[in-house]
């Protein structure tokens, strides 16, 4: 079969457990969680590729990769269903040596080298499929060409006092990068790392095969590889991004991301201020019902839904029913749940296909930093009782 030689292939890194979010990735891969209402966390990654002009996309698999793997299908919603290109999935395979699950990032990357090899790319992305972010990909790449950069790391400034939670790249004035620091102590600059690469192909193919056969290395991208091309002189290069984007690996990240859709003037305008679409394999729904008497504020609301009580600061997302005398509040409520005549929802985050009974507790009002929230979370498919109490923190 012939294979179009590309100018940039993406792999998308999508087989992380997703252990901090506890229930809500029991069953479900942690792309695939649902976010904002109508889409899922993968949505984002997959469309700034296809907004970007990237035709050709890797997604890597591993952990709970049914309902990922149904999701993505051939790629259509996104335009990215291509004879020569397109999206694929990619979970471990077995092999005639041996049958490896990916140990670490570099060593996913590196099982997949056969598939990138396919299109004999000039440069490779590397992403996440845990963040939220609208980003111009083709911009990072022209910088990389001007650059001509052996390695090219997405940056974005946090402020000083919070860097040594992040990996921190030291750079020059001209963005070349001279060390990198994995949550220093005493930072000396506050440009965090995104987790977002673009490589020049044959270097980092050399590095990947490199630290393959060593069997000290974690097969890391942060702990191994940017280290030895580091060592090893070679140019690399720091791309300052400014607009939002949410690492939303933990349950309060993924509840303040979706908070932030929210208010006249939000944090991350989803519906793309600029025209770039978030595109999404959304299945047929009716328009949402809003029932006479029903009381909604600064929420989203998606299709599907019916709408009987009071919703507020929330996020409902397609084919809810809330019913009569039912109160949401900072809330976000994930696809197809019932919530019942008389119950509360408060601080919490419900996962799809849930039933909160009639005059059930979850969480309650709350103020204070997003580290002092304590958010309640139900997991899928899970039944609250009638007239039950989950309280503040509480994980069911």
């Amino acid at each position: 079969m012939y294979f179009q030689k590309k100018r940039c292939v993406a792999m998308l890194l999508a087989g992380g457990q997703g252990s901090r979010l506890k229930v809500l990735t029991e069953k479900t891969a942690k792309p695939a969680v649902p976010f904002g209402g109508k889409y899922r966390i993968i949505d984002f990654p997959l469309s700034n590729c296809v907004n970007s002009h990237i035709d050709t996309v890797g997604v890597l698999t591993q952990y709970q990769p049914l309902e990922l793997n149904e999701y993505i299908g051939n790629g259509q919603p996104w335009d990215l269903n291509s004879s020569h290109g397109g999206v694929s999935v990619l979970p471990p395979y077995a092999r005639s040596k041996r049958s490896d699950w990916y140990k670490g990032t570099a060593n996913a990357i590196y099982q997949n080298i056969p598939f990138i090899a396919r299109y004999n790319p000039d440069d490779v992305l590397i992403l996440s499929g845990d963040h939220i972010y609208e980003m111009d990909y083709a911009k990072m790449l022209r910088f990389h060409k001007e650059k001509d950069a052996d390695l090219t790391v997405a940056v974005r400034p946090v402020p000083m006092e919070e860097a040594s939670r992040f990996g921190i790249m030291n750079t020059r004035e001209d963005g070349a990068i001279y060390e990198f620091e994995e949550k220093p102590k005493k930072p000396k600059s506050n440009k965090a790392s995104m987790g977002i690469y673009i490589f020049k192909w044959e270097i980092l193919r050399k590095f990947l095969e490199e630290d393959e056969e060593d069997p000290k290395s974690e097969n890391d991208f942060g702990k191994n590889i940017i280290p030895n091309l580091l060592n090893a002189g070679h140019k690399l290069y720091a791309y300052e991004f400014q607009g939002y984007w949410k690492d939303v690996g933990t349950i309060n990240s993924l509840w303040e991301a979706n908070m932030d859709l929210l208010g006249d003037e939000p944090e991350f305008n989803i519906y793309g201020s600029n025209g770039r679409k978030i595109y999404a394999r959304n299945y047929a729904m009716p328009s949402a019902f809003i029932a006479k008497g029903s009381e909604i504020s600064d929420s989203f609301v998606a299709e599907g839904c019916d709408i009987y009580g009071t919703v507020q600061h929330s996020v409902i997302s397609a084919g809810c029913v809330i019913g009569k005398g039912a109160e949401i509040h900072d809330s976000v409520i994930m696809p197809n749940v019932v919530v019942e005549a008389g119950a509360q929802v408060r601080h919490a985050i419900v996962a799809e296909d849930c039933v909160i009974k009639a005059g059930a507790r979850v969480g309650e009002d709350q103020e204070g930093s997003l580290e002092q929230l304590k958010i309640s979370v139900i997991g899928k498919g899970k039944t609250v009782a009638e007239g039950e109490v989950v309280a503040p923190g509480d994980i069911m």
